[in-house]
């Protein structure tokens, strides 16, 4: 498996702008679209929403490219846009969402500032959080595929308020737990991956435990291992183990 990208100076700027793209376009567009709900998908380059609406519509973002997909079992069209130097006014237009429209994703919602100043994004970027997001993804699919169906894992999804993609799985009856991967916050400036319990209790090895929240893992690590969705995997069942202990 490839590693980890060095991260681009422009990394925080260009994930911090494509967040504003997550919530006030991608989350939108589902939202808008009938399917009331703001969780969106990890999608090949980046991030989208899943089919919705009578038309089979797809809004996504592929490195610097927004992207919607719609039409029946005969025909699919496809608009794009290059997301350096747009709007988010001109990108609404795209997706086909109403920048005036009430939109709640959590408590830590991005402003969406002003829709008629140009974005600019970093592609060498928009591509390095790309595949973060894709490793994450990997290493949560493995991890559902090695916990018994007692952990009833959720669906793994990509939630624009904190902009990680994560799922949640029963460690025991009264113990279940996040599992995911965040791009960078303040909490911590790179992107790292974390076990974050729904409770308070910490079990079993002590070192593991190491965030407020939790346990993390960050970049810097995950990019040294020779393949870091192994690592990541069993950092995720390392924790879930640890819980059901």
């Amino acid at each position: 498996m490839a590693s980890l990208a060095e991260l681009p100076v422009t990394y925080a700027a260009t994930r911090d702008a494509l967040q504003r793209v997550a919530v006030h376009i991608v989350a939108r567009a589902r939202d808008q679209g009938g399917a009331h709900s703001i969780g969106l998908r990890v999608t090949p380059g980046g991030f989208g929403t899943p089919e919705f609406g009578p038309d089979v519509t797809r809004v996504r973002v592929s490195g610097g490219l927004i992207l919607r997909e719609s039409g029946g079992p005969d025909r699919v069209t496809t608009i794009a846009r290059e997301i350096d130097g747009a709007t988010l006014a001109e990108l609404a237009d795209v997706a086909g969402v109403d920048l005036a429209a009430d939109l709640d994703v959590g408590h830590d919602t991005p402003p969406l500032g002003d829709p008629d100043e140009p974005l600019q994004i970093d592609l060498a970027a928009a591509r390095a959080l790309a595949g973060w997001y894709a490793k994450t993804n990997a290493a949560l699919d493995h991890v559902v595929a090695s916990v018994d169906a007692d952990a009833a894992p959720a669906l793994a999804q990509l939630w624009p308020e904190h902009f990680d993609a994560a799922l949640d799985l029963a460690a025991t009856s009264d113990r279940r737990v996040n599992l995911g991967g965040s791009p960078g916050d303040g909490f911590h400036g790179e992107p790292y991956i974390y076990v974050g319990p729904w409770t308070s209790d910490r079990p079993g090895d002590a070192h593991f435990w190491n965030a407020p929240f939790g346990a993390v893992i960050g970049y810097g690590e995950l990019r040294a291992a020779d393949d870091p969705v192994d690592v990541a995997t069993a950092f995720f069942l390392r924790g879930v183990e640890l819980l059901a202990s």
